[in-house]
């Protein structure tokens, strides 16, 4: 029945990509997050003394733009209430640039919900971080991290490579500033959001749990090592940070760390003139993009990513590998293959490099959803040109390499999950301070394994990863996704990649996440899960359908349901009508949980494209 128009729609969408496609072959669509970036940039350009008026004008506005009539910010449309953490971050930065002041109505509407909420002793840590970077809140005075910590060497049980990839570039600027309570001087105040013989001890991790009472057993045996061996940690900090700054000059190719290093730096004595600080600045720089009208720093670009899907939706459309603009973007992927030996190797040195990053600055942080993406794009080329096909060699060889014991595969390294850490008592440990294995990474290395390289439940690595995804099926038929919104992706992936590789219909697990999809299809015919899935780890319906989730959750069904399935049906109907403005900007992309909720603007090209294109075939 919607055959014809789903055709029709995709032929649009195929145009409207020729037309978005950049003269590298790559396509760049904003990836936007909330108010952190902005407000950071703001932040870090007053403390340096750098003339950027403009800019901060520009930025200051997109802040401003995205208040609440209550004078919150929130992450996303259906938080419950508005967001400590980004209201303390808009209020302080818009404070800092001049472009309000306290006496404000909005400004006072943001400071009531601050004080109300708990104030700044109750913001993530990251807020008070940088807070305190800025010397606008005051450092706990006994909170010290021993660099020393550096040092240990990878064999030990618990070393600082037992940390996560995103852990450890962001953790080491912060714990060199944190220890040397450094503070640039600032002329402002936020007296008002915290109370002024506020103790100094909140950010103290004592934890009556056994567990946490060995950990800081072992920091402060550290803690009391001679001199000279925290010497040696700074310079090994000091070290670390240098070698994984891109030739922009960003760190690891994130603002967020590239920020925390700037004031890392300062605090080991660098001056704001710096060489490196200066080039630090101008990658930053390099970051901004326009969304509707206004500037925003991205945290990073998501080139890489774009394009590979991207590719490989036009490609399942029915685009041929041999169309020009297929060729431009492969031969764009072909050249972004990273080839340094780099930290992935810690936890598995004996495999030569072929991992893809996310972004287009990225050159020594792989990830293995960028692989798989890049590796689907690149499959057809491979066939027939002998540069493609070495290049998807080293790239499968790698991929499967980095599987980890479980049987999973995580986001960035191999067997980085020591459990014990996710007990320490900061915001968002269990989130980030590991890199376990996930069901949307397994899911998705599964579907390509499957789909094109023609792999299945009998080989080893296959096997033992469709046994742990069983395993991690929840009871009520879905499967947690870690870096999409949120159970609904995660179900995609597992189902897709499940039946990729030949896990069969009448499977239990597949048939209860069918059942889990079909329960959660809205009236409209689309899907919508909320954000707040994420954080309160059980699946929250929307109030809306979004196309991309609508895409996700189709995709998975369209290979467990026939053509004619009225959910199907329903679904498509769904994607072939114009949406609504929220509907198409809600974020469906996570970063950190209650934190960090990013918008892709690609998702609504990549997943409707791929999902109306599998309908069309089936």
């Amino acid at each position: 029945m919607w055959t014809k128009q789903a055709k029709q729609h995709t032929t649009h969408l195929i145009k409207e990509l020729r037309e978005l496609q950049q003269e590298n072959g790559s396509w760049h669509f904003p990836f936007e997050t909330g108010v952190m970036s902005d407000a950071y940039m703001i932040l870090t350009l007053r403390a340096l003394g750098v003339e950027e008026e403009p800019l901060i004008a520009k930025l200051s506005k997109r802040i401003l733009s995205l208040q609440h009539k209550d004078g919150t910010w929130r992450h996303y449309e259906d938080e419950p209430k508005g967001n400590l953490s980004a209201t303390i971050q808009a209020y302080t930065a818009l404070l800092v640039a001049g472009a309000s002041s306290k006496e404000e109505t909005h400004m006072k509407r943001a400071e009531r919900f601050i004080q109300q909420n708990g104030g700044v002793k109750k913001a993530h840590f990251l807020t008070k971080w940088m807070l305190c970077a800025n010397g606008l809140y005051p450092w706990p005075r006994f909170f010290y991290v021993p660099m020393t910590i550096m040092n240990i060497p990878t064999s030990f049980p618990l070393n600082f490579f037992s940390l996560s990839t995103y852990a450890r570039i962001h953790f080491v600027p912060m714990m060199i500033a944190a220890n040397k309570k450094f503070s640039i001087p600032s002329n402002h105040s936020i007296y008002s959001l915290y109370e002024r013989e506020e103790t100094e001890e909140e950010w103290n991790v004592e934890d009556e749990r056994f567990i946490i009472k060995d950990l800081l057993f072992y920091l402060k045996r550290l803690r009391n090592l001679p001199s000279y061996m925290h010497q040696a940690g700074y310079k090994k900090a000091e070290s670390y940070m240098i070698s994984r700054i891109e030739d922009d000059g960003t760190l690891y190719s994130y603002a967020t760390a590239t920020f925390f290093m700037i004031y890392g730096l300062l605090a080991l004595g660098y001056e704001k003139t710096s060489p490196l600080i200066i080039n630090a600045v101008n990658g930053l720089k390099k970051l901004v993009t326009t969304i509707d009208g206004m500037d925003h720093l991205e945290n990073s670009t998501s080139t890489v990513w774009d394009t590979a899907l991207l590719s490989y939706s036009l490609q399942e459309s029915g685009v041929s590998y041999k169309d020009p603009m297929i060729k431009k973007a492969s031969f764009y992927l072909l050249n972004k293959q990273h080839k340094k030996v780099a930290d992935w190797a810690v936890h598995n040195p004996h495999i030569a490099p072929g991992g893809w990053g996310f972004s287009h600055n990225n050159t020594i942080n792989p990830d293995l959803d960028d692989t798989s993406a890049a590796l689907r794009a690149i499959t057809a080329p491979s066939v027939h040109d002998n540069r493609y096909l070495s290049s998807w060699n080293r790239g499968v060889d790698w991929l499967l390499s980095m599987q980890n014991r479980d049987g999973g595969w995580a986001a960035f390294e191999k067997n980085v999950d020591f459990q014990l850490l996710t007990h320490i008592p900061l915001k968002n440990a269990e989130d980030a301070i590991i890199d376990p294995s996930t069901s949307d990474l397994t899911g998705r290395v599964l579907q390509f394994l499957g789909k094109f390289a023609g792999l299945t439940e009998k080989h080893p690595a296959v096997k033992r990863a469709v046994k742990w995804l069983c395993d991690q099926q929840e009871k009520d038929g879905s499967w947690y996704g870690r870096w999409g919104v949120c159970y609904i992706y995660g179900t995609w992936a597992a189902l897709t990649g499940m039946r990729a590789v030949g896990v069969p219909l009448d499977d239990p697990h597949i048939q209860k996440g069918v059942l889990f999809l079909k329960k959660h299809q809205r009236q409209d015919g689309g899907w919508g899960e909320s954000c707040r899935s994420s954080e309160v780890k059980k699946y929250v319906p929307l109030l809306f359908s979004t196309p991309s989730q609508t895409s996700w959750a189709l995709d998975a069904l369209l290979t467990c349901l026939p053509k004619e399935h009225v959910t199907i049906k329903n679904g498509v109907k769904f994607l072939l009508t114009p949406h609504i403005h929220k509907a198409k900007t809600y974020p469906t992309g996570i970063g950190l949980p209650e934190q960090f909720y990013i918008r892709y603007h690609s998702y609504n090209y990549i997943f409707p494209l791929l999902a109306l294109s599998h309908y069309c075939q089936a």
